[in-house]
């Protein structure tokens, strides 16, 4: 928790952070009120948490008839939604050739050992690839995402590449299994690229997504105690689990999606969830979608950011407001400026295979600052 003196320094936002409580705000140890140790004892952390899930659960029976029964059984029972061969082959490969070309410019950022590069998907790429328009666009698969999301509001969308083991740096954090915040949210991921079994894939804990009442109670004593005890992350409200406490909460070890390429995954990342350890450097490509809205509203809609001409600009809007910010000392940009991309983020058919032992050899292997 801040010193008494920051705190008594920063009375005029005690209003803000009052009001925070009922947004998805999340971090521990930048609200005093959010990472208080007596009031979080008292129950509040745990009061937030079960009316985010039950607003959810609300919403998921308003959306419920946009998904099919087997998918919402499958999400319901397992906190994530797995579909093979998600698109016809030929569609699949013109995605392939059109969201990979090596003359598209990126942006990076490096978590520990591991480089993110990263496009925003605008109206540029929807008028280049129009069929891909037509799949966010469908009611097939916006439903799904809305059904995991709990909200009809407009996931951001980008493609990324996820080079693993090829940085100066500590451990990526990402390995560690981790819920995001304390509200259902979503995340999608359609891989491009086959992700093998030491390919750092992504993992699950199935079941997770679930308030059972011992996870209540694990996250009522991490509420207490993570100013104290908790690593960085989770002080700002992203916990980390160990294996074996999983045990202790009724849950199974993780799920690990080693799939082929053409595979839809979309996850609640409030459940448990990370990237499997690889003892190589490891490449994992795929067209990326985010959503998480405000989690004390009860209806499904009502976003003026989803708003058709708003929603397909937002995440090409957004790296421009964060850089405006960035510029004036306002806020940090973390995705700086990367150039192409890297020449071998992909394999397609007639273009020069890379070594399968270093997937990822055209990322440089240095700290990047900033």
């Amino acid at each position: 928790m801040p010193p008494k003196q920051t705190i008594l320094k920063s009375w005029w936002r005690a209003p803000f952070w009052l009001a925070a409580l009922l947004t998805g705000a999340k971090s521990f140890v930048d609200n005093p009120i959010l990472g208080s140790r007596r009031l979080n004892a008292a129950g509040l952390h745990v009061w937030r948490l079960k009316g985010a899930h039950a607003l959810a659960r609300s919403r998921r029976s308003r959306l419920a008839g946009d998904i099919p029964l087997e998918l919402r059984e499958q999400f319901d029972r397992d906190g994530y939604v797995l579909i093979h061969d998600f698109l016809p082959q030929d569609l699949f490969q013109s995605f392939q050739r059109e969201l990979l070309d090596p003359a598209l410019e990126c942006r990076s950022q490096q978590q520990g050992d591991t480089l993110t590069h990263r496009i925003p998907i605008g109206p540029g790429f929807r008028r280049r690839l129009p069929e891909l328009a037509k799949l966010l666009d469908s009611r097939r698969w916006k439903g799904l995402l809305a059904y995991v999301a709990s909200t009809r509001s407009a996931p951001l969308y980008y493609v990324q590449a996820i080079a693993g083991g090829v940085a100066e740096g500590p451990p990526d954090p990402q390995l560690e299994l981790h819920a995001d915040t304390f509200q259902p949210s979503m995340k999608a991921w359609l891989f491009l690229s086959d992700v093998p079994d030491d390919g750092r894939p992504l993992t699950y804990v199935a079941g997770s997504h679930r308030l059972s009442d011992a996870r209540i109670a694990w996250e009522k004593r991490k509420s207490v105690d993570v100013l104290e005890t908790g690593d960085r992350l989770s002080q700002r409200g992203s916990f980390r689990i160990a294996l074996e406490e999983l045990a202790e909460l009724g849950l199974p070890q993780p799920t690990h999606f080693s799939v082929p390429a053409n595979t839809l995954v979309v996850v609640d990342t409030c459940g448990f969830h990370a990237r499997a350890q690889s003892t190589r450097p490891t490449m994992r490509v795929e067209l990326w979608a985010f959503s998480r809205r405000s989690p004390f509203m009860p209806w499904t809609g009502f976003d003026p950011l989803s708003w058709h001409p708003i929603a397909i600009r937002r995440g090409e809007w957004l790296q421009s407001i964060v850089d405006w910010l960035d510029h004036r000392g306002l806020k940090k940009q973390h995705w700086r400026p990367a150039g192409r991309w890297p020449s071998n983020v992909f394999t397609l058919p007639g273009r020069k295979s890379a070594e399968a032992e270093t997937p990822a050899e055209d990322f440089p292997r240095k700290e990047m600052r900033g």
